[in-house]
C-alpha cells in the first residue's frame, strides 16, 4: 500500500501537511467502516485504499463486512434497483428477510467506533446499536427518484443517524439529520491507476487475445443492467457501420450482486459471433483493467443510473477521452466538450464515439483536460481530507475547527 509521502509528487507537500494536521485533531479516535462486501464494487475499492492512509494519519480506522445469504443479497439488489427508480416487485417477505438478516448482524458484529460509518443500505440496521458514539450513513447510490416504499422503509433507520453523505447534490433528500456532499475518488498509486510502461500494456492485452490493429472502444463495469452493457453493444454496432473498430466489455461481479451472471449471459447472446467483440469476465486483476484502459481509444460509461462511476475518473486520469451518460454523478466528472462527451441516447453516444475516433487531436485534448480535472477534484487525498473534516464535524458541530 502507498504511503502519504508517495503522493507528494502528484498533489504537493501542502496537501499532505494539511492531512496530517487534520489527523492530529481527531486525537486517535476510532472510525469503524461497515459495508456488505470486501471485494467488488467501488465502495470496497475505496475502503481498501483509504483505511491504511487514515491509520497512517493516526486515526484508529477499521473496516468490517456484514454477513448475508443468497436471499438477503437478492433482496438488497431489489432495493438497489428500486432506489434507482427501477420498477421492482418487493414483498412483505422481502422486508422480513432484510430485517431478519439485519438482526443477526446486529447480534454478531462488535461496534467499537467512536465514529461508525455505515455504507449503503445493506448494513443500515446496525444503527439500532447506537449509543453515545457518532453514526454516519454513506449513500453511494443515486436516490434522486427512489421507490417511495423502499425509501420510507429505510427512513425508519436513516433518521436515527447523526449525519448522511451523498455523492451529488441531486441525490439529496428531505431529511431530519445533517447532510454532507462528498464525491468518491480514485487512488492514482493503486495498481488500477498507476503508470504502466507501454510494453507492459501490450504484453497484458495480447495475453487475452487482443490486438490493437483497429480502434478499441471499451466499457469496464460490473455486468449490471444499470450499466447498460446491451446499450453499449448497440452503440458499437452503429459505429461499426462507419468505422472498422472493436469493442471490449470487461468486468466482474460483486459478492452482493446476484444478477451479474444472468446479465453476462444476455450480453454474450446479443454479441453473437462477432470476432471484434471481446467480453471479458475479469478476476480481481487491477493491473489488467489498467492495461485495458490504456490500450483503448475511447472509454464508455453508458450507465442508465449511476451513483458516481469511478471508471470515468479512472479513464480520465489516464488521459483517455470518455463518452458517458449524463446521469447521476457522471456530470460532476465530465464537463461536456471540455473533459469528455456526455450523451443521452444510444444514437448520441454513437455519434460522440465516431467524432472522437475521427478527430484524434480533439480526443487527446479532452483526455488531457479530464486528467487535470481529476487531479484537482477526484483523487484519494482530497477524499481523505473530506472524511477527516466530516469526522471532526461530528465533534465540533458548533465550533470552528482551527488547523
Amino acid at each position: 500500500m502507498a504511503h502519504l509521502t508517495e503522493y507528494v509528487p502528484i498533489v504537493g507537500q501542502a496537501v499532505i501537511d494539511d492531512l496530517r494536521r487534520l489527523g492530529e485533531r481527531l486525537d486517535g479516535k476510532a472510525v469503524q467502516n461497515v459495508n456488505s462486501t470486501a471485494v467488488g464494487g467501488g465502495v470496497a475499492e475505496i475502503l481498501n485504499r483509504m483505511v491504511p492512509l487514515l491509520q497512517e494519519l493516526g486515526v484508529r480506522a477499521g473496516w468490517d463486512v456484514i454477513k448475508g445469504g443468497e436471499q438477503f443479497f437478492g433482496v438488497t439488489k431489489k432495493f438497489h434497483n428500486a432506489l434507482h427508480g427501477r420498477a421492482e416487485v418487493i414483498t412483505r417477505d422481502d422486508f422480513d428477510i432484510f430485517l431478519d438478516t439485519g438482526r443477526k448482524n446486529n447480534a454478531a458484529l462488535n461496534i467499537y467506533g467512536d465514529v461508525v460509518f455505515i455504507h449503503d443500505p445493506q448494513p443500515i440496521m446496525l444503527v439500532e446499536k447506537k449509543q453515545s458514539n457518532k453514526w454516519i450513513w454513506r449513500c453511494h447510490v443515486d436516490v434522486s427518484h427512489p421507490d417511495d416504499g423502499v425509501w420510507q422503509f429505510l427512513m425508519g433507520f436513516i433518521r436515527r443517524y447523526d449525519g448522511c453523505v451523498f455523492s451529488s447534490p441531486s441525490f439529496s433528500r428531505p431529511l431530519p439529520i445533517r447532510q454532507f456532499l462528498i464525491t468518491p475518488s480514485i487512488d492514482p498509486l493503486s495498481d488500477k491507476n498507476r503508470e504502466l510502461p507501454e510494453e507492459t500494456v501490450e504484453r497484458m492485452i495480447r495475453q487475452h487475445g487482443l490486438v490493437r490493429d483497429k480502434p478499441i472502444i471499451t466499457q469496464i463495469s460490473r455486468f449490471d443492467r444499470l450499466k447498460d452493457p446491451l446499450g453499449v453493444l448497440k452503440v458499437y454496432q452503429l459505429v461499426k457501420k462507419h468505422i472498422d473498430c472493436q469493442l471490449i466489455l470487461a468486468g466482474g461481479t460483486a459478492a452482493d450482486d446476484p444478477e451479474g451472471l444472468e446479465v453476462l449471459a444476455e450480453v454474450r447472446e446479443q454479441a453473437g459471433k462477432d470476432p471484434d467483440i471481446h467480453i471479458l469476465l475479469l478476476p480481481q486483476d487491477d493491473l489488467l483493467i489498467n492495461a485495458l484502459q490504456r490500450a483503448s481509444d475511447v472509454i464508455m460509461q453508458k450507465s442508465l443510473k449511476e451513483g458516481f462511476g469511478l471508471t470515468v475518473s479512472e479513464a480520465l486520469w489516464k488521459g483517455k477521452p470518455v463518452v458517458a451518460s449524463a446521469v447521476g454523478g457522471i456530470p460532476l466528472q465530465i464537463t461536456h466538450k471540455y473533459s469528455g462527451l456526455l450523451c443521452h441516447s444510444i444514437e448520441g453516444a454513437a455519434f460522440a464515439v465516431k467524432q472522437l475516433l475521427n478527430s484524434p487531436a480533439y480526443a487527446q485534448q479532452l483526455g488531457k483536460n479530464g486528467r487535470e480535472h481529476v487531479r484537482n477534484n477526484f483523487l484519494l487525498t482530497r477524499h481523505v481530507r473530506d472524511y477527516l473534516l466530516l469526522f471532526l464535524s461530528m465533534y465540533y458541530e458548533n465550533d470552528v475547527v482551527r488547523l
